[in-house]
């Protein structure tokens, strides 16, 4: 009993009460302590027939079946014969994301990789990152000394833009900026072959904005990976304007090498998974500043079974990071994403915003602290919990409306698919859009459903 109430314990930690699988199991291993086999059994069948009939499995099952079967030819992509043979890589910056791409890239294809930094010292700070990374593949048991040691040897870091010259596809990885994003696909292309295929990470920028002014813009798109690159499987592959049927077919056929399962998506503020995760946070953090309690907003999603709560969420992405995607997004879709007083406090002081591991009543916990930097709790535009999530979900059904009115992907199950491999949403919810359609949220706020059966 004491070994069945600490699972339970840790349960209630990570998906409280989210899913109802986990503890329907724990109740039958404290049950069957004291009952017959024969009376154990039945009672498992009973839970079974019980739990198969729930939401949970048919979306459970709409999940697996799009992750696997349904993903491995991306909806709405060009005919594969049309991709260009990739022999080498380029990667525009050394920092910890270009490392791990180029990791990926050079361990999963083995595709020699040339990165470059402006200067030595960035340069030798981007070779200790890949060498960092592969030590902890091999410590993981992921990668053989041997493998890391050829990885090692075929990721080659320097500072000479024209070392890149030979790529066969070049990947921008550095800050997001837009003028300084411009600047390096200038520069670029007065090196690479006419032929090779130009590619950005940029999480929210616009790719037909960044490829504006360039002889080629046809041979541009985005390549957005999600960090930890090693462990979230899915790549946002950005079909700008003007971008060609040959230069996505070349980039799908890299991203399916590296292991990665790629999304379709038109280039619209946000693409995807960022333009709904900062919906949820907008959503979070202006209940915040209306006065709802930072640990109320912050525990209202628990009935989701979300990877991780809103706060530990921001705490992820960095502060800053979010405060920079939502004030963009604001400028480009309006004011449903918010501007955060609190927010900006929290960024500029470097703060915080989630308990030490098993400080908190759940992982990842807020720090009741921070509430200093939202005011003080309380008045009429407080809410509680169910208001908090009732807000989110009516956020998002009208987002999820948007987008497929605005085409951002080619059919609406894509959306599911890039928040289950992306942002970890949970098979028991079947990404989104199922829990839209059976909570009612979907026809509520925007009259149809969005799945179709």
């Amino acid at each position: 009993q004491t070994e069945v109430a600490a699972a339970r314990e840790r349960g209630d930690r990570r998906i409280p009460g989210a899913a109802p699988a986990p503890y329907r199991a724990l109740d039958l291993v404290a049950a069957a302590r004291d009952a017959g086999r024969t009376a154990a059994f039945e009672a498992e069948d009973v839970a079974l027939a019980e739990l198969a009939a729930m939401p949970q499995v048919r979306h459970g099952v709409y999940a697996l079946d799009l992750t696997t079967r349904r993903s491995r030819r991306p909806t709405g992509a060009p005919d594969p014969g049309l991709a260009r043979e990739v022999r080498a890589v380029g990667m525009v910056g050394a920092g910890l994301m270009a490392a791990q791409l180029a990791v990926l890239v050079a361990g999963r294809s083995g595709v020699p990789v040339r990165m470059r930094e402006v200067d030595d010292e960035r340069a030798a700070a981007g070779r200790d990152r890949v060498a960092s990374l592969l030590e902890r593949q091999v410590r993981r048991g992921r990668m053989t000394a041997t493998a890391a040691a050829a990885v090692r040897r075929a990721v080659v870091v320097g500072t000479d833009l024209a070392d890149l010259a030979d790529a066969d596809l070049v990947i921008e990885a550095v800050t997001e900026s837009i003028e300084v994003k411009r600047a390096v696909f200038a520069e670029l292309e007065t090196v690479v072959k006419p032929q090779a295929v130009l590619t950005t990470n940029t999480s929210a920028l616009s790719v037909g904005a960044i490829a504006d002014g360039l002889t080629h813009p046809e041979r541009v798109l985005g390549l957005h990976f999600f960090n930890p690159v090693d462990t979230l499987r899915l790549v946002e592959v950005v079909r700008a304007e003007h971008t060609d049927d040959a230069s996505v077919a070349t980039v799908l056929a890299v991203a399916g090498a590296a292991g990665r399962t790629s999304v379709l998506v038109a280039d619209r503020p946000g693409f995807v998974v960022n333009r709904i995760l900062l919906r949820e946070l907008g959503e979070v953090l202006g209940a915040v500043e209306s006065g709802t309690p930072v640990e109320v907003a912050d525990a209202a999603l628990d009935p989701l079974g979300l990877p991780m709560g809103p706060f530990a969420l921001l705490q992820l992405v960095g502060l800053p990071v979010v405060r920079h995607v939502l004030e963009s997004l604001r400028e480009d879709l309006g004011p449903r994403y918010p501007r955060s007083p609190g927010l900006a406090a929290l960024a500029d002081a470097g703060r915080q915003v989630v308990l030490a591991d098993g400080a908190g009543a759940r992982a990842g916990s807020v720090d009741p602290g921070v509430q200093d930097a939202f005011g003080v709790a309380g008045g009429p535009g407080a809410l509680d919990g169910r208001g908090v999530l009732d807000a989110v979900l009516t956020g998002l059904a009208d987002e999820v409306g948007r987008m497929l009115d605005e085409r951002v992907v080619a059919a609406p199950d894509q959306i599911d698919l890039c928040l289950i491999l992306g942002a970890g949403f949970p098979f028991h919810l079947g990404g989104l859009l199922p829990h839209l359609d059976r909570t009612g949220y979907s026809e509520r706020v925007t009259g149809r459903r969005f799945l179709v059966g």
